[in-house]
């Protein structure tokens, strides 16, 4: 018995199995092309942006995974008061290695222009190795976990300076710093949301599963390391940049460029210090005092989504903006961040509260992208790339330094609110006159475009 062929050779069955297997693989496909032509788009592909612009994302992705892990342990698997005791332990062990790693780690990558993907390939490794070793311990929470997860977030900051240090050498034609530093940004908060959700499915299967996720996520991101341009590790032309100037003057630092650096990043350090007190000081209040009508995992998943949501469009509105004013532009954002603040503390409600955690994202995100172009603006091209990953690591020690405000507080939504006006506040008075002015002189070096 012969079986009937088609007039292209294939049987009917085989037909019909390879429609199938088209009609699976084709939105998986599409898709990856379509990341692809995003992230290459305007000359990233030519200039290999798009390449950092995906291990970005993929570096965002395993990270939340790891954060989902631990989330699921601190917050919700034991009663507040030793939740409360847990992450405090956690942003004490953390804040130390930062205060000591802040005038470490530039430098020691400064160290290291020649093996920057190489760098980046090991911070992915380490959490690879670290994600396994937190596995076997997260199911039980126990102390092991945390220095663990503090290697985790030395890698993930180790990372974090080198793709600074990356950036400048991937520009494409016509490009400000700016805009690709806000298309890595929009990239890896894609990622995060899409591997919050991978992360969230894997926990249901067990407690260690996010973990198992990360690592591979991150093991792919090791070998993406090495698909980056090899110019990403050519040191031409770069040099150290140094918080004070060398005894013989010859040596130029972040102190000789003017004081708009400076100033933006104390006001920055303000605003992230603000997202750090109410990321931890939020999560804790809403698990003991929900928003009206829901549950506490609602009402922070609410908090979350806006904040998160904040953050995104203030990188977008950053990739669309010039990088002209950016005094100004901080200035502003300060006083509309105190103002919320100031407005919540006075009239608390979920809205209000809501809307601070949006505003307070951002605020931070543009911020953010505005330092970045004062950098770019003022600070000699010799020490710009040490700059930013000087700034970078400031900024993660006021993250650490906010949180750790919210773990010696109680649990009052006004007094949280006041506390987070103070911290917005203190940036405000110490840099807004010092920014105005400068906006209103002018800047002696030429804005890059």
């Amino acid at each position: 018995m012969t079986t009937a062929r088609s007039s292209d050779g294939f049987s009917p069955a085989r037909r019909v199995g390879r429609a199938v297997g088209h009609a699976l693989h084709r939105p998986f496909t599409g898709t990856a092309k379509g990341i692809r032509r995003a992230t290459n788009a305007h000359g990233a592909g030519e200039s290999g942006l798009g390449k950092l612009i995906e291990l970005h994302a993929v570096n965002s992705a395993g990270d939340v995974m790891i954060t989902v892990a631990l989330a699921s342990t601190v917050f919700f698997s034991v009663p507040t008061d030793q939740a409360r005791g847990r992450v405090a332990l956690y942003l004490l062990v953390t804040m130390a290695p930062f205060a000591l790693l802040a005038p470490v780690i530039g430098p020691l990558l400064d160290r290291l222009p020649h093996g920057r993907r190489a760098a980046m390939a090991a911070a992915m490794l380490a959490r690879v190795a670290l994600a396994l070793v937190m596995s076997g311990a997260v199911a039980t929470g126990g102390l092991e976990l945390y220095p663990a997860a503090l290697g985790v977030l030395v890698a993930s900051k180790a990372y974090g300076v080198v793709r600074s240090a990356v950036v400048p050498r991937l520009l494409p034609p016509r490009f400000s710093l700016v805009k690709a530093n806000s298309r890595v940004t929009l990239g890896g908060l894609l990622a995060t949301g899409v591997g919050a959700m991978i992360g969230a499915g894997l926990h249901r299967i067990g407690s260690a599963w996010p973990l198992y996720g990360a690592s591979a996520v991150f093991l792919f991101g090791a070998f993406l390391a090495f698909t980056l341009p090899r110019k990403v590790d050519s040191a031409k032309g770069e040099g150290r940049a140094r918080l004070m100037e060398e005894a013989d003057g010859r040596k130029p630092s972040l102190r000789t460029v003017g004081p708009s650096v400076l100033n933006g990043l104390v006001a920055n350090s303000a605003l992230r210090s603000l997202s750090g007190f109410l990321i931890f000081f939020l999560a804790f209040l809403l698990r003991e005092h929900p928003m009206a009508g829901q549950n506490a995992a609602v009402s922070l998943a609410i908090v979350g989504v806006a904040a998160g949501g904040g953050n995104a469009v203030g990188t977008a509105v950053g990739a669309l903006l010039r990088s002209r004013g950016p005094e100004i532009m901080i200035a502003t954002l300060l006083g509309v961040a105190l103002g919320t603040a100031v407005l919540t503390a006075v009239f608390f409600t979920s809205v209000l509260v809501t809307l601070l955690a949006t505003v307070a994202g951002f605020a931070q995100a543009l911020a953010k992208l505005s330092l970045d172009a004062m950098i770019q603006r003022d600070v000699p091209e010799t020490v710009r790339t040490s700059a930013f990953a000087r700034s970078e690591t400031v900024l993660q020690l006021a993250w650490v330094v906010g949180g750790a405000i919210a773990m010696v507080l109680p649990l009052n939504g006004v007094l949280g609110a006041s506390v987070g006006a103070a911290l917005v506040a203190t940036g405000a008075i110490t840099t807004v006159r010092g920014l105005l002015t400068a906006a209103r002189r002018g800047s002696p070096h030429p804005r890059v475009a």
